[in-house]
């Protein structure tokens, strides 16, 4: 392997030019950072690391996003921009070996006056061990690091760890940014991808926000011999294997769909809750988890204010057991819209929590005895069921006992909205509460 001089008269390793041919998206790959698309946030003039650049003060960083969006690109650039020496590792290939062997050459640059940047991809693959190795070499500043993460950093990632290093969120490519990088394979090969408009705009959706994978398709497309006809999108497609949305059943991508389907529906939006719900059908989730939790949803945020809805909610679970997908998918999708259109109260799922809390607040309290049967002789004497009100036997069916503990007040946990059906149950328990006040009916009698 050659060895190149550096700006302190040290050789550093080189590998050798590649001589086989280079992929589109290598090719096209930013040789300085002002030609990253995509991430204005962190590199336009008020970008958060074009701050860290010109202020010399480049922290260790974790750089969380999607794949295909310039993530290891940038931590090469950093590295040429701030006067570092550049280090790669893969969480995927690597081990303690490697690190410290990684740790070990950043030492030895230290002590001739030029620092590291050592870029860790997929680090989230580390262990938590492997991890805490990271944190003397960071906090003494012996290297710079910039991890890179498809996961959120706040489940995959040590607390120590991060609060050493900033994270910059990496945003999906929006189709303006896709758009610029076709533009630029075009230039590159001298040459028009040989679509439609409507293609276009379709091979630009397939990326879905991954710009890696739009010019790997490109490429394909652009070794389609010239003078054809345009592809259509139904061409595209099947000149194409789309792949599928991305979608984790098991990571955050599976909590982000669900919390937008539940929010969407919780917002009275039944248009934006069928997006959602498709989009998790077409993620592959399994329809039978999305029946459970729109049944949690229609008694947590419908509740009382429809109490058709959470019958409603088994009826269509069942029936998507009976019929399978797809089905029984239709029955899924009628209970979104039916939850989405429903009138909403959470007043059920707050007055449990309060009553919880007031649960383990009163400890072993006993009922009244007037409200206790006496099957016995003895619990007849102790005063057990003595004095209890028959409701049925009272004018309008309410006796207005009560039905509290002794030594705890009466307390109001269920409080309802004047939304849907429950407006009517407010106005039965204001009734109930005026005659319970009129009647003031004593203790066990």
């Amino acid at each position: 392997m050659a060895r190149a001089p550096d700006l302190f008269g040290e050789s550093e390793p080189v590998a050798a030019a590649p001589t086989g041919p280079r992929p589109l998206a290598d090719r096209l790959r930013p040789r300085v950072l002002a030609e990253v698309i995509g991430q204005d946030h962190l590199l336009g003039p008020a970008g958060t690391l074009t701050g860290m650049l010109d202020r010399g003060t480049l922290s260790s960083l974790i750089l969380w996003g999607p794949p295909g969006v310039g993530k290891t690109t940038i931590a090469r650039l950093l590295a040429e921009a701030a006067g570092l020496s550049f280090h790669a590792l893969s969480a995927v290939f690597s081990g303690v070996a490697d690190l410290k062997r990684a740790f070990d050459d950043a030492r030895d640059r230290r002590r001739k006056g030029r620092g590291t940047l050592l870029f860790v991809d997929e680090i989230h693959r580390f262990n938590r061990a492997q991890q805490d190795g990271f944190l003397p070499v960071v906090e003494d500043g012996t290297v710079t690091l910039v991890g890179a993460t498809t996961e959120n950093p706040s489940f995959a990632l040590n607390g120590a760890l991060l609060s050493r290093c900033q994270v910059l969120v990496l945003r999906r490519l929006d189709d303006e940014a896709l758009e610029k990088l076709l533009a630029r394979a075009e230039a590159a090969e001298e040459r028009a991808l040989p679509l439609t408009p409507e293609a276009r705009a379709s091979l630009r959706a397939m990326a879905d926000g991954d710009g890696r994978y739009l010019l790997n398709m490109a490429e394909q497309l652009l070794a389609i011999p010239p003078g054809g006809e345009a592809l259509d999108p139904a061409s595209l497609a099947a000149l194409l294997a789309r792949r599928a949305a991305l979608y984790d059943k098991d990571r955050e991508e599976h909590f982000n769909l669900i919390s937008a389907l539940h929010k969407s529906m919780r917002g009275s939006d039944p248009d934006a809750a069928l997006y959602w719900f498709a989009r998790m059908l077409t993620g592959g989730e399994d329809p039978r988890y999305i029946a459970r939790r729109l049944t949690r949803f229609a008694a947590e945020d419908v509740g009382m204010a429809d109490p058709r809805a959470l019958p409603l909610a088994i009826a269509a679970w069942e029936t998507y057991e009976r019929l399978g997908s797809p089905e029984g998918e239709l029955a899924l999708a009628q209970l979104v819209v039916h939850l989405a259109t429903a009138p909403k109260s959470n007043a059920i799922y707050a007055a449990l929590g309060a009553a919880m809390r007031a649960a383990k607040e009163t400890g072993s309290l006993m009922p009244p005895a007037h409200i206790l049967n006496a099957p016995t002789r003895l619990m007849q004497e102790l005063g057990y069921g003595a004095g209890y009100a028959y409701d049925h036997d009272e004018a309008e069916g309410f006796s207005g006992a009560d039905y509290w503990p002794e030594g705890m007040g009466r307390r109001r946990f269920y409080t309802p909205t004047d939304r849907g059906a429950e407006r009517a149950v407010a106005e039965r328990m204001a009734e109930w509460d005026r005659l319970r006040q009129a009647r003031r009916r004593p203790r066990g009698g």
